[in-house]
């Protein structure tokens, strides 16, 4: 299984996927063709062309998901598949929908190259629930693709000390998520990715690194560069609460 997965898809002074193009190309390992997931946004064909100027240089066509009668069924020929960010309820709800799911799985099984983005990198979990994003609409479940059998939070902040914001931090919020879920939750800050080549996890990116949560241990540090490879042996419980 061949998995590149972004916190986000743009960088302060930096084009649309710029900060991680060399690391696109190597993922997609001389790819020429790319099926793009537009979803997550209501402008599918905006969306589409802003990803297509994007990977031009990289020699890539990209043909929109939305653009074809059978969604499903042009993911199940596709190189790679690029399921981009925006509002991940919006984007689950279309993933069921098409019926994309099952095809974007199975595809994905059988060699062809999956990146994420923000709410693309969330459907790579197994559920729905580690998400930042406001509940637009409402999915038939919050399963999402299971690419990977642990928790991502995309676009991880830390707590500020100066800040006059009263409410619960992100690290709060993730806790809370492990009092009632016993999964590892890797919180991935702005210009860092994984990257998955068959049983090999790696987190790249800048120096900020990542944070890894599990239930009942102290948050770790994580560098780029690190094998988070054990991850994927991991087994989640759901909906186990810590009483």
């Amino acid at each position: 299984m061949q998995l590149l997965l972004l916190s986000n898809s743009a960088a302060p002074g930096r084009g649309y996927l710029e900060h991680a193009r060399e690391e696109i190309a190597s993922a997609l390992n001389g790819a020429r063709g790319l099926v793009f997931v537009p979803y997550a946004l209501a402008d599918h064909d905006g969306y589409t062309a802003q990803v297509a100027s994007a990977l031009e240089p990289l020699g890539v066509a990209v043909t929109g998901a939305h653009t074809a009668d059978d969604p499903a069924g042009l993911v199940r020929g596709a190189q790679a598949v690029f399921v981009g960010g925006g509002n991940s309820f919006r984007l689950l709800k279309a993933l069921h929908e098409r019926d994309l799911v099952r095809a974007i799985r199975e595809r994905v099984a059988a060699g062809a190259v999956y990146m994420g983005s923000s709410a693309g990198t969330n459907m790579a979990c197994p559920t729905l629930r580690t998400t930042n994003d406001m509940p637009i609409v409402q999915p038939p479940t919050f399963e999402a693709l299971g690419l990977l059998p642990f928790q991502i939070n995309p676009h991880y902040l830390d707590a500020r000390p100066d800040t006059a914001h009263m409410g619960e931090t992100r690290a709060q919020r993730l806790e809370q998520f492990l009092e009632e879920n016993d999964v590892p939750v890797l919180g991935l800050r702005e210009g860092t990715w994984l990257r998955r080549d068959a049983d090999r996890l790696t987190l790249g990116g800048i120096d900020a690194g990542a944070i890894l949560f599990r239930r009942g241990e102290d948050p770790a540090e994580l560098r780029p560069g690190a094998d988070l490879s054990a991850l994927l042996r991991e087994e989640p419980r759901f909906d186990s609460a810590a009483r």
